[in-house]
């Protein structure tokens, strides 16, 4: 479970960087900036499905008993 959720969490930065490269690339025509908007809008997406799908797995997994919440004592 730790190495999907590590993985999970490469993944989203990687398409967090790609939406970054995205909007980052230099100047060109409209039609170029209208792709690079549209693969970053892309990037973006895929960064949020994602983190909702690993949120939703690590909720899985608690449910299951496969991770356990260890928490702060309540009283300290």
């Amino acid at each position: 479970m730790k190495i999907f959720v590590a993985f999970a969490f490469l993944a989203i930065l990687a398409s967090l960087g790609g939406a970054l490269y995205f909007m980052m690339r230099g100047q060109g025509s409209a039609q170029d900036d209208q792709q690079k908007s549209s693969r970053m809008m892309r990037a973006l997406a895929l960064r949020v499905g994602l983190s909702i799908v690993l949120f939703i797995c690590i909720l899985i997994a608690w449910k299951l008993g496969w991770v356990q919440p260890t928490g702060i004592a309540a009283g300290r």
